[in-house]
């Protein structure tokens, strides 16, 4: 894969840590130029954008839009597009977790997370097909979940949200597959990420047990092999889905989750 995507723009979303950080950086070391974006510590995010310039001899930018708000985001894709000239590959992975049963569900977490971990991915594909489709050569993968394809308890708008994800990602992959563009969402099963590492310490507090049983009894009980997915390999099957050996996976929603969904 070395050097596959060179000349190429990757504007990944919520890239400031956990697996969009990984892909940035896989997509970087292919000699992609990189947008970063996501919220965190300033100052070390100026040190992973200029990293990657420095390790890998590409530019990176950073764009704060917050994924919760559709015109920071069409802002977002229109400076990459200015920056680069053309956005080539677009992530969408930036995404937001709240757990509760359904009638103890606040409405605006609710809303928050459809917000960022559903609409934000069709405000970014909706801003940046128009410039794939004139280049005739796109690649959209959106991050979806083993939540995409299947349900947990107390998880019912990250649920919602990831099963929408991959049916809208089915949908874009029709409406351009004669136009050498491709849309996939891969759906990992547990990363360990700040997200989850969240989760994790929430049920050890709930349940009076150490996050190590947590992690183990609780949160890896589905993950047939008991082990958290690397953020690595969800980020080489992102730059798989984005090489020109993919291009006739199309439409896919790709499991990379230790065997989740094989039950």
């Amino acid at each position: 894969m070395d050097q596959q995507l060179a000349g190429k723009t990757a504007v990944v979303t919520g890239s400031s840590s956990g697996i969009g950080k990984g892909i940035a950086e896989a997509f970087a070391r292919a000699g992609a130029n990189v947008v970063l974006n996501g919220f965190g510590d300033a100052g070390a995010i100026e040190t992973l954008r200029s990293g990657l310039e420095r390790q890998f001899g590409v530019k990176a930018i950073y764009h704060g839009a917050d994924m919760a708000k559709p015109a920071e985001i069409t802002a977002m894709v229109a400076e990459a597009a200015k920056a680069f000239g053309q956005v080539d590959i677009l992530v969408n992975n930036a995404g937001i977790q709240h757990v509760a049963p359904v009638d103890e569900f606040p409405p605006e977490k609710w809303d928050a997370i459809i917000a960022v971990n559903l609409s934000s991915a069709f405000h970014a594909t909706r801003a940046a097909l128009p410039g794939m489709k004139r280049a005739k050569w796109g690649r959209v993968i959106n991050i979806a979940s083993a939540h995409g394809l299947v349900a947990s308890p107390f998880k019912c708008a990250y649920v919602a949200a990831k099963h929408g994800i991959v049916g809208f990602t089915k949908t874009v992959a029709l409406e351009v597959a004669e136009l050498g563009i491709t849309a996939n969402s891969i759906c990992p099963g547990f990363v360990r990420t700040p997200l989850v590492d969240k989760q994790i310490d929430d049920l050890a507090r709930a349940n009076g047990i150490s996050p190590e049983r947590a992690a183990k009894e609780l949160i890896l009980a589905p993950q047939p092999t008991k082990q958290f997915v690397k953020v690595d390999e969800i980020a080489a099957m992102a730059l798989y889905l984005a090489s020109p050996a993919a291009a006739s996976i199309n439409g896919a929603a790709i499991s990379v989750d230790g065997g989740w969904t094989a039950r």
